[in-house]
């Protein structure tokens, strides 16, 4: 059971790094489009290379209506990415992933007006528990920051959320890479479309691009998708969405680390109150 354990830790961790790269990549002068794009497509190409030395035998036909569903969830995932991506044009890496976390409560929300799951009053009080300790966490109380950049980032939490609530009612009995090969198809689809005058008219298509798509394609695709899909599976959703949170610790450390942005006392205090709130609500959920 440890090592799935760490498959799921090392997905998250893998998850976690991405915003600080970004930062990088933008430095270098590429766009939010190239990059989602090529991280999309690389990933994409992987996942259905590595679909096809999978045995046929044990995997049984799609129909058309999964087909659509698993297109529709990488479409949200993709969209997630890239609104995820734009934020962090604005505003901190840091900021951008505590404001990300937000679906966790988003998703409760929509759950509860879409399929009729009326959360309890002791979840509302972590929802409320998770948002004011996202502003300790955000560091809005020190100094201003882009209204535009958390426009995007909470964009993105609810993106996220979306993709979740659909994800968690798409069919299961095919494999993993498949569905992974799938959804990451719709993911690239939706980015190629949002962005097909950028990607058509304006663009930096050079070897230099191709090694941060192999970089985000690696870390942000691949990696997870192949470790997720060995190690959830073992050690169960209600467990493994507790072990992914710790993304957003990843995330600012490394953000603090490699692009030197300040991360003080009170928005560590949050950061910690809000991983308690969210472990605690997905405790009551595996409950």
């Amino acid at each position: 059971m440890i090592k799935y354990i760490i498959m799921v830790f090392a997905g998250a961790c893998s998850f976690g790094i991405l915003s600080t790269f970004v930062k990088l990549a933008y430095h270098e002068g590429y766009s939010t489009a190239e990059i989602t794009f090529s991280q999309a497509l690389i990933g994409m190409l992987v996942l259905w290379l590595l679909n096809c030395f999978q045995r046929k035998s044990n995997q049984p036909r799609i129909n058309g209506k999964t087909w659509l569903s698993l297109l529709l969830t990488g479409a949200a995932i993709g969209l997630t990415t890239f609104v995820y991506y734009v934020s962090v044009h604005y505003i901190p890496a840091s900021l951008a992933i505590v404001i990300l976390m937000q679906f966790t409560w988003m998703g409760a929300l929509l759950e509860w007006i879409f399929f009729k799951k009326k959360p309890g009053w002791i979840q509302v009080f972590i929802m409320l528990v998770i948002i004011g300790a996202t502003v300790m966490a955000s560091g809005l109380i020190n100094a201003p920051v882009s209204l535009t950049g958390i426009l995007y980032a909470l964009g993105s939490a609810f993106l996220y959320a979306i993709y979740i609530v659909i994800n968690s009612r798409t069919i299961e009995h095919i494999s993993p890479l498949r569905k992974s090969a799938i959804i990451m198809t719709g993911s690239t689809l939706i980015i190629l479309v949002v962005n097909m005058h950028v990607l058509l008219s304006n663009n930096h298509f050079d070897w230099n691009l191709l090694r941060w798509a192999l970089f985000f394609g690696l870390f942000g695709t691949i990696i997870p998708q192949a470790l997720f899909a060995r190690g959830i599976p073992k050690v169960g959703a209600g467990i493994s969405a507790i072990i992914m949170t710790v993304e957003l610790p990843v995330a600012v450390i490394t953000a603090h680390v490699v692009l030197k942005e300040p991360v003080g006392l009170i928005q560590w205090a949050g950061i910690m109150i809000m991983l308690s709130a969210i472990v605690l609500m997905n405790i009551r959920a595996l409950k």
